[in-house]
C-alpha cells in the first residue's frame, strides 16, 4: 500500500506542475517584452503544451493505479512516464535551471522527484 501512495503522490505533484505552467502563460509571454506576434504565438504554446503533458503524465500515471497497479501495462505506464520525466529533467535542467527565476529551477527537481517516486513506488 505505502508503493502506491509513492504513485499517488508522483502522480500528484506532475499534475499540479502542469497546472501550475498553465496559470502564469500570459504573463510569461508579456515577460518576453516587444517580440514578434509568431514568437508570443511559439511561447505561448509551448507554456501550454508541457502544462497539458505533465497533466496528462499524472493522469495516467493516477488512472493505471485505481485500475490495475500490478498489470503489465501498468508498469510500462510508469517505467516510461518515469524516463520521459527523467528526459524533461535534463532538458529543464540545461535550460530553464540557467534562469535567474526559481519556478525554472524547481522543474528539474519536481521532475526528478516524481520519477523517483514512480519508481520506488513500482519496485518496492
Amino acid at each position: 500500500m505505502a508503493n502506491l501512495m509513492l504513485i499517488y503522490i508522483s502522480a500528484v505533484i506532475t499534475i499540479l506542475w502542469g497546472i501550475a505552467h498553465l496559470l502564469p502563460t500570459k504573463n510569461v509571454v508579456k515577460g518576453f517584452g516587444d517580440i514578434s506576434a509568431d514568437n508570443k504565438n511559439i511561447i505561448k504554446m509551448e507554456w501550454i503544451v508541457e502544462g497539458i503533458a505533465l497533466i496528462f503524465i499524472g493522469a495516467v500515471v493516477a488512472g493505471v493505479t485505481i485500475i490495475d497497479p500490478s498489470s503489465v501495462v501498468s508498469g510500462f505506464v510508469y517505467i516510461s512516464s518515469a524516463i520521459i520525466l527523467i528526459l524533461l529533467a535534463v532538458v529543464s535542467l540545461f535550460t530553464g535551471f540557467k534562469v535567474n527565476f526559481l519556478p525554472f529551477k524547481l522543474c528539474p527537481v519536481l521532475f526528478t522527484t516524481s520519477a523517483v517516486l514512480i519508481f520506488l513506488g513500482y519496485y518496492m
